[in-house]
């Protein structure tokens, strides 16, 4: 009996210093987004006016970008779970589902393709790092390491796909409100047409499909069983 005690006072203790940690990670991730999206909101604001007539314009122009948009839904769910890292409703589970395959795909597409296409200085480096580097590490090692687990479903794999599709649609549809400006060519309704873009929406719902897949699996995977041992 007294060794039994030991063993639940033992494992309450780790859970508690683990439960510690993973405040802290998800904190940190949060501020982490924060300190980006402000970087990049300044440095947008103040750089030289192209298409928008004031800084104004074109700091919420930021707002437009996919990046941005992961970056944010990544920042609240873990300054969510920062308060509260046990939250499980039907929203924050697809949230949280989201928010790390979009920022999965942010980081692989902008390391593989766009990387090399910038030639950025300062605090516009900067925020390029934050954004497109620093946060999805973050985001990925905390929900490998403190997750929560046991959040994920085929439902919710399934229901990611709507992610891709209402982003491309907002930069297609405000895009002639907003001096044709398109944040990413394969969103450029203007060169592409309507067809060629819902397309490309299609394939990127395929890809978002594929990495939430391969999240629930790890999640499933990962998710402690109950033991059975104790009774």
């Amino acid at each position: 009996m007294s060794s039994d005690l030991t063993r639940e006072r033992s494992d309450a203790v780790g859970a508690d210093v683990v439960e510690r940690r993973a405040r802290l990670f998800f904190a940190l991730t949060a501020l982490a987004v924060l300190a980006g999206v402000v970087v990049q909101v300044a440095v947008s604001a103040t750089a030289p006016h192209n298409l928008f007539d004031s800084g104004l314009k074109q700091a919420l122009n930021v707002f437009a970008f996919f990046t941005v948009w992961s970056n944010v839904l990544v920042g609240v769910t873990c300054a969510l779970l920062a308060v509260d890292p046990h939250r499980s409703s039907p929203l924050f589970r697809l949230a949280r589902l989201i928010g790390v395959v979009a920022i999965t795909v942010t980081f692989l597409v902008f390391h593989v393709v766009l990387s090399s296409l910038l030639d950025l200085d300062t605090w516009a480096q900067v925020a390029n790092q934050l954004l497109h580097t620093v946060v999805p590490v973050l985001a990925v090692v905390g929900w490998w390491t403190f997750g929560p687990r046991g959040l994920t479903s085929p439902r919710e794999v399934r229901l990611t796909m709507l992610y891709p599709l209402v982003y491309v649609a907002f930069p297609a549809i405000r895009g002639p409100f907003a001096h044709d400006f398109y944040p990413y060519p394969f969103a450029d309704v203007k060169a592409l047409g309507y067809l060629r873009v819902s397309i490309n929406a299609v394939w990127i719902s395929l890809l978002f499909l594929a990495v939430a897949a391969g999240a629930h699996a790890i999640d499933v995977r990962r998710t402690p069983r109950p033991d059975v041992s104790r009774g």
